[in-house]
């Protein structure tokens, strides 16, 4: 059989490539509770955006099938054994500044603009593609392939787990949601909600704390943070502080004043969680600033226990639990969301990525002692385990192999503290697909993606999926 030249099949197709995937960034696919229904349990966008594929796979005359209206899958080829690519279509709230509309995809300077097209639908479509052009070349397998797709990835991946109930696990396969070479292990990633109820205390206070917001997701560090208070003792001390405060820390912030109460506005910058020193928490320094200032009962306890704790310690040393290893690193910890009510009280949402050789239940049970002290406790925990397949795993290898003959790189194993569909897979890793030395700009505003990183990405799956399936 002649050599098959992937990128020049890539290439021929790659108008079609760009109008599929075009039509599939212009759906705003950010996850909207309010709007759920049973046919659309994420909202009518992400059910849109879970459709779009579905009718693009039957149009294209794969074997298509919806499970739950959370997630479906693209099917070819014959064979007892099943090798799996698993994307999303889901998005990350846009947030603000971009330079053009976040889902109208732009092409400039060689990169494509658009909420999702990194995170991850180019990757989705650049699977897609890899399998289309194996099954118009009619290459001989002897495993099926399955594209699955999932709508719920951004906001616990309940998509998969759903999708995994009725449907049969991948003998083995890859998650195109991440960077390349190839993430043979992911830390484990935990949420934790610690929680301050006891109410006000009388006593003399600077001021009295109504509420804050700070935060959507657990999985970004906030860029925007909003206090209002009221009863300011003395609002000129109130004025200085907060300009010295903005003078020593890498945020901008704004004081409104409105009869007796006064709103805090402060804006840093968002980035993922997996590495929140990428990002500037405005909320945790709002909180700092509040924190100069004598409070009492929990508004107290909220305050102090954020300054003292979390402000400025993203790998959790001043809470005892700082913990790193040889395979996936060091232990980090991203507080994504912060809500403060004088009626209901406070809480931060916590998002830890811990490595593989570390136990969570463990650690969060040593932090406990911290957290009574300041009267809090915790009222929401989940526990995804972390992911490792050894280097010497046929599939680890077949990668390696395909990788390095396409890009003439050494395809080196990395550890991720990001999470990816791979770990709801009995025998999965992460693989692509960001290039190494190119900027990652998933969750960031003006996401983007190199059209031709994208075209490349597709003729390495495609050729990775054949060796694997063939």
């Amino acid at each position: 059989m002649t050599e098959i030249n992937w990128q020049k099949e890539v290439e021929s197709r790659k108008d079609d490539f760009l109008e599929d995937l075009k039509g599939l960034l212009r759906i705003p696919s950010v996850r909207d509770d309010s709007k759920k229904t049973e046919d659309a349990p994420f909202g009518p966008d992400v059910k849109r955006a879970l459709d779009y594929m579905i009718e693009l796979g039957k149009k294209d005359g794969f074997t298509a099938k919806e499970v739950g209206n959370v997630a479906g899958h693209l099917e070819y080829g014959q064979g007892e054994e099943l090798v799996g690519v698993l994307g999303h279509v889901d998005v990350v709230p846009v947030g603000d500044g971009w330079t053009d509309g976040p889902f109208e995809p732009t092409l400039r300077d060689g990169k494509l603009y658009a909420r999702g097209v990194a995170d991850d639908k180019g990757p989705t479509i650049a699977g897609y593609y890899a399998l289309k052009i194996i099954k118009e070349l009619g290459l001989p397998l002897s495993r099926r392939i399955r594209i699955i797709v999932g709508s719920d990835e951004e906001s616990g991946m309940s998509c998969v787990e759903r999708y995994f109930e009725t449907e049969e696990q991948p003998t083995l396969g890859f998650v195109p949601d991440a960077e390349f070479p190839i993430i043979h292990a992911e830390k484990g990633i935990s949420e934790l909600d610690v929680s301050f109820k006891d109410g006000e205390a009388s006593g003399e206070a600077a001021f009295r704390l109504l509420s804050f917001e700070s935060g959507e997701r657990y999985n970004m560090v906030p860029d925007h943070a909003s206090a209002i208070i009221e009863n300011v003792k003395d609002f000129d001390k109130l004025t200085t502080t907060f300009k010295t405060f903005l003078a020593n820390h890498p945020v901008e912030g704004m004081l409104e004043e409105n009869g007796k109460i006064v709103k805090i506005n402060m804006v840093g910058k968002s980035a993922h969680a997996m590495e929140p020193n990428n990002g500037i928490n405005a909320g945790l320094h709002l909180v700092a600033f509040l924190g100069k200032f004598k409070l009492t009962g929990a508004a107290n306890d909220f305050v102090t226990f954020g300054r003292d704790y979390l402000f400025g310690d993203s790998r959790a040393v001043k809470l005892g639990i700082g913990y790193e290893d040889k395979e996936s690193g060091e232990l980090t910890m991203n507080v994504g969301v912060i809500r403060y009510d004088v009626a209901e009280g406070g809480k931060f949402g916590l998002n830890f990525r811990y490595p593989v050789t570390a136990n969570m239940d463990k650690l969060k049970n040593k932090m406990q002692t911290v957290v009574y002290e300041y009267n809090a406790q915790y009222t929401h925990y989940s526990d995804s385990k972390p992911l490792f397949v050894p280097k010497d795993h046929p599939l680890i290898q077949t990668l390696q192999e395909v990788y390095t003959k396409q890009t003439g790189e050494e395809a080196t194993l990395l550890a991720i503290g990001g999470g990816t569909y791979a770990r709801h897979m009995e025998t999965g890793v992460a693989f692509g697909a960001l290039f190494p030395g190119r900027e990652d700009t998933m969750h960031q505003k003006d996401e983007f993606s190199y059209f031709d990183d994208l075209l490349k990405a597709t003729a390495i799956y495609a050729e990775a999926l054949y060796k694997l399936a063939k």
